[in-house]
Parts: structure tokens; sequence; C-alpha cells
């Protein structure tokens, strides 16, 4: 088995170790019915780890993890890791058909599932021919026996289970877990990430930017099925031995305002969207209901100037915006308390390199519009059998992001938009998200989002689509109050040709607007 130093295994560093150091009784994870403490939780994931070896589930097999979040969720993603299982957390809000894909294409043995989620994937179950254990895990961790046909309780099971005394030796090379990416564009991508690339987003950006300590109580609206949510909640409050807290729903202002009152947090983790919806939420003041908050932060899509500002007046703590990627695990390119620009994502992670490029790779200087490169010590070791999209994004020591970026003469690095949103007017770049940062800095504009359409002469101009905050109508003087905004701020040819007024935007579970439902509707619909 090898000892503590010669095993590479994540779970010794991010748990264990703080049962060696004195800290197993110190708060871990709380959920609106449970609370865990760092010996508890070696406890728990060490049974379960035990139960998958009695139940047949070897070492490098799949385990598809389709749970809220509540405590049974790192109790199942640790015990997998502590017992060569390898855990694949997925979004709990997928269509049907695409949880089907995930258990066929990653051919899962094991699936744990939270029982709110049976309703929508319960037909899909029945047809995955690959599973031979199903685990069910109720809201509150309570023991039923109403269960699925040839499934079993996931807290009875976990509780029956032997204790693996000591994690399975690993490498920091050997896979760990994977992420399936968004596939907004093709088929989604197992991603394979190795037990060294958990360590070192803590060592990075959750030491060196967000300077995480052991007495913070950190909060993340994100949730923990996709990478951000996954540093967020688990790996750097567990890398000081600090506390998280849970909210199994989907946060919604009441919701998350709620969790923070409750709780205090001082860290809070959301996206754009989110932080979008509280500012409109009359309720809102300072520290969103925490009267120790003292940092926050975003990612998914970068961070509107005007959000960011007004956030800071109103709640009176800065949000650090930050890009990070399935791929690259978290975030590594960030604002930080010392070095902040709203309207850009920061500058590189300690640990991180950069570089923007053109279409024939050529390095761009400061100015120049291209898509970023990145190279850093938490990149995948790449896509499950996707061989030739691995390539394309791999290269080398370096990942591709698929993100258009410029760098300012400032050094800070501002979102263009993602590669397939750019578009040429007049045969000059338009980016998307500046577009849409001109409107939303308006007092009528909420949300915004922003295409190119054809033109009846079959040429590219802008389409925006808005959400108005509440009370406000759209007529002739607003909406020429919004074409002119937009011109002043970024350009006379970029202004919106066509603005249609919506109750919602199209996103992802994650809150990432998908710009490409709104292109496939539209884009060809030329006057």
């Amino acid at each position: 088995m090898g000892t503590t130093t010669e095993n590479g295994n994540a779970v010794i560093w991010l748990l264990d170790r703080h049962l060696e150091d004195g800290r197993g009784d110190h708060t871990v994870f709380v959920d609106p019915h449970r609370s865990l403490t760092y010996a508890g939780l070696a406890d728990a994931s060490a049974r379960f780890a035990g139960a998958l070896w009695q139940a047949g589930v070897g070492r490098e097999r799949r385990m598809v993890m389709i749970q809220q979040d509540t405590i049974d969720f790192p109790v199942a993603f640790l015990g997998a890791i502590r017992a060569g299982v390898v855990p694949v957390p997925i979004n709990t809000l997928l269509a049907p058909e695409q949880v089907a894909y995930m258990l066929e294409d990653s051919r899962a043995e094991a699936l744990c599932i939270s029982r709110a989620c049976l309703v929508a994937y319960g037909h899909v179950l029945a047809q995955a021919r690959h599973l031979r254990l199903i685990l069910i895990a109720e809201a509150d961790g309570s023991v039923t026996t109403d269960l699925p046909s040839g499934a079993l309780n996931f807290a009875r099971f976990a509780a029956d289970g032997h204790a693996v005394p000591e994690p399975v030796q690993a490498s920091p090379d050997d896979v760990a877990f994977w992420l399936y990416s968004s596939g907004s564009t093709g088929a989604p991508k197992g991603v394979k990430h190795v037990h060294s690339a958990i360590r070192a987003t803590a060592d990075t950006y959750a030491a060196q930017v967000l300077g995480i300590r052991a007495d913070d109580v950190v909060f993340s609206a994100a949730k923990m099925f996709f990478a951000y949510g996954l540093g967020n909640a688990i790996t750097f409050p567990m890398s000081v031995g600090a506390t998280t807290v849970l909210l199994p729903d989907r946060p919604t202002p009441d919701s998350v305002m709620s969790v923070m009152r409750a709780h205090n947090p001082t860290i809070f983790c959301g996206v754009p969207t989110l932080y979008a919806a509280l500012l409109s939420n009359p309720a809102l003041g300072p520290g969103a209901g925490s009267n120790r908050l003292r940092v926050c932060i975003s990612a998914g899509e970068a961070l509107p100037e005007q959000v960011g500002k007004r956030w800071s007046e109103k709640v009176g703590a800065e949000i650090l915006d930050g890009i990070g990627s399935t791929e690259m695990l978290h975030i590594f390119v960030s604002n930080s308390p010392t070095h902040l620009k709203y309207g850009t994502s920061g500058v590189a992670v300690p640990g991180y390199d950069l570089r923007i490029v053109d279409e024939q790779e050529h390095d761009l200087p400061p100015g120049g519009i291209g898509e970023l490169l990145v190279r850093g010590p938490s990149a995948a070791e790449g896509y499950w059998n996707q061989r030739a999209r691995s390539r394309r994004t791999f290269q080398g020591e370096w990942t591709r992001t698929g993100d258009k970026y410029i760098q300012l003469e400032d050094g800070f690095y501002q979102y263009q938009g993602r590669a397939d949103d750019m578009f040429k007017v007049s045969g000059i770049w338009v980016s998307p998200f500046e577009v849409e940062t001109a409107l939303i800095s308006h007092s009528a504009v909420q949300e915004a989002a922003v295409i190119g359409r054809e033109d009846a002469e079959g040429l590219l101009k802008p389409m925006a689509f808005i959400v108005l905050k509440q009370g406000v109508e759209m007529n002739d003087e607003l909406l020429a109050a919004l074409k002119a905004q937009v011109k002043e701020h970024v350009g006379a040819w970029k202004y919106p040709r066509w603005l249609e007024v919506v109750d919602e935007l199209p996103k992802t579970a994650t809150g990432k607007i998908q710009r490409f439902k709104l292109r496939e509707a539209f884009s060809h619909a030329g006057e």
C-alpha cells in the first residue's frame, strides 16, 4: 500500500492529513439536514470505498454521479477516489438523452443518483447496459426501502461497507476523476483529470489569489457537478481545513440570501447571471445577508463591468472575476483583491502562462484579438475516447481555450467572446460580449445576448436580445437610447440593427448564455 509520503492519491492531502494534524473535529460540510466533520467524512468515505469493492466495482471503473449538493456528494466523490474508482459527476439538469449518452460513453458500472433526479432519468437507467450498481441518495441521508427494482439505498450501502484503511496507491499522474464538458458544440467530452491537478488548483488560485483561510466559511451557489463548483466547495475549503455550506436546490436570489443569513459565509461563489439577478432583488443589502462576507468570486462567463461595480457598492464586497475551464479544472486568469479591474478577467494566476494567438498561430501583442492558450499544472490528461479532439485542444504543454481575448496595455486580459461567437462587421471583428456590456450598462436592461445575423444583402450585423428590468417597457425612445449607448461606448458600426425583448435568455444549468441557440433561430432570418 505504501506510506503517506509515497502515495499520490489526492484524498491523502485533501482529507486524511487533517486528521493527522488534529483537525478531525472541525466541520467540513453543512447541508440543510446534516453536518459532517473531517473525521466523519474520512470514516464515511472509507466505508463507501469499501462498499464499492465489496460490490465488485474495482479500480479504474467509472461511477457516474447525478447528485444534488448534499453531504453525500463529497462522501461518494472522495470515497470513489479513495478506492481507485473514477467518479464522474454530471449535471443534474441535463436532458435524458444526454445522460443516456454519458452513461454509455463512460461505460459506468456504478451510479449514485439523488432521489429528486429519479423522475427525469429513471427510464434512462433501465436502459443503461453497463450499470451493475445503482445507489439512490435521499436528501436527508435517510435509509429508505421504496426503491426501484435492483437499486440500493445510498446511506445503507455506505454504512455497511468495511472501511478502507488507506487510500489505494496512486501516482500523481493517475486519472482520479472525470468531468464532462458542456457539449455546446458536438457531443459532450469526458475530460480526464489526474490526482495532482486537485492540489494544483489549491496551491495556485485558492492560496495565491483567493487567500483562503482555515476560518473561512464558503458558500458556492455554483454546483459541485462542474469544475468551478467542485473547486469552490470541495478542493479550496478542504485545502485549509475550512467549512462549506451546501444548497441542494437550484439557486434563486431568495434561497441564496436565506443561506447567507443562516450561515454567514465569508466567501461566496456565483456566476454573472446570479449576481445580476441578486442585484435586481430589492432585499439585497450589505453582505448579501452575511455579516462576515469578505470576498466573492465569479466565473462561468465574463462578469459585466456594471454588475461588478454595482455589487461592490451595494453589498460592500468585491467580486473577483476570472476565467477557468473544464479542461483546466478551475480559474487560471483572475482579478485579485489587490489587482482588480472590473470589465476584465484579470491577469494570469501564479503558476499559469498565457498566450494570445491569431489564426496562423502567431503570438499577438497587446491590443490584438486572438485565441487564448494556457499552460499550467491542472491541465487535463485529455478527452476520453476522442483522440482527434484531444490533439486539437491539448497541444503539448498548451491548452486551447476556444476563447477570444485581448491583452490591454496595462496587462489585464479582457474577454471578447467564444471563438465561435465572434463575427465581423464591415471587415472588423465584433465581440458579442462588448456589445452586451454596453447594453447592460443602461439602467433599463438586466441581461443581454448578441449574435451575428444576416441582413437582406447577406451581410452579418449585430442582433440583440435583452431582458428588461422589472416594470420597464420597450418604446421607441428606449430603443433609440440603447442603440446610441452601444455606438457611444463600443463603436458606431457595432450597434444592434435588430433588438428583441425576451422574458429570459437560453442558458446552461451553470448560467452561461447559449448564444448558439439564438444563432440557430435567427442567423439566417434576414430581412
